[in-house]
């Protein structure tokens, strides 16, 4: 249940985000949402990553389908972003407002980084190499800016699914084993 409420609210900010981005301070950037709340599953998988791995892929295809990109890019972006969230959970403690700011603009970077891999393997387009940096450098910033509101949503979603108060504080400071 927790991993359908993380994807019912990550659908409903792409929902927003897919109709207002433009309107933005830069128009061609918008944050990665997708690959916060990818990171954020990935980060938070319990002893299977198997269901926050398809929560992830599942929220990549909507955002394939919303904000219209290639098929399967965002989706396969996403896993990937999941299970590497998920090998670095046990060395990694994201808390604090700038800590949290500076992973998510990493986790904005690598995001983006893997999509101009991905679109130049599938021959979608890729723009010119200072263009692309340029829009990747925009997205992160945005990002940062964005991510550790994302994080704290993220937080009260487990704390709302805990079983016992003791866990209920410790997904509020992030601390979910």
């Amino acid at each position: 249940m927790r991993t359908a409420a993380q994807i019912g609210i990550a659908y409903g900010i792409i929902l927003v985000l897919s109709s207002v981005w433009r309107l933005g301070p830069l128009p061609g950037a918008m944050p990665d949402i997708v690959a916060l709340f990818a990171v954020y599953l990935g980060l938070t998988a319990r002893v299977q990553v198997a269901p926050s791995v398809l929560g992830a892929i599942i929220i990549g295809h909507l955002a394939d389908l919303l904000l219209g990109a290639p098929r399967g890019v965002l989706a396969l972006d996403a896993g990937v972003l999941c299970l590497i969230a998920h090998l670095v959970h046990r060395r990694l403690l994201v808390r604090g407002w700038m800590l949290t700011a500076g992973f998510t603009a990493l986790t904005a970077v690598a995001s983006g980084l893997i999509i101009m891999a991905l679109r130049a393997y599938l021959g979608v387009g890729p723009g010119r190499f200072g263009d692309e940096i340029g829009m990747l450098a925009a997205a992160a910033g945005l990002t940062a800016v964005i991510g550790p509101f994302v994080f704290r949503l993220c937080r009260t979603i487990d704390a709302r699914f805990a079983r016992t108060q003791r866990d209920r504080m410790a997904a509020l400071e992030g601390l979910i084993p």
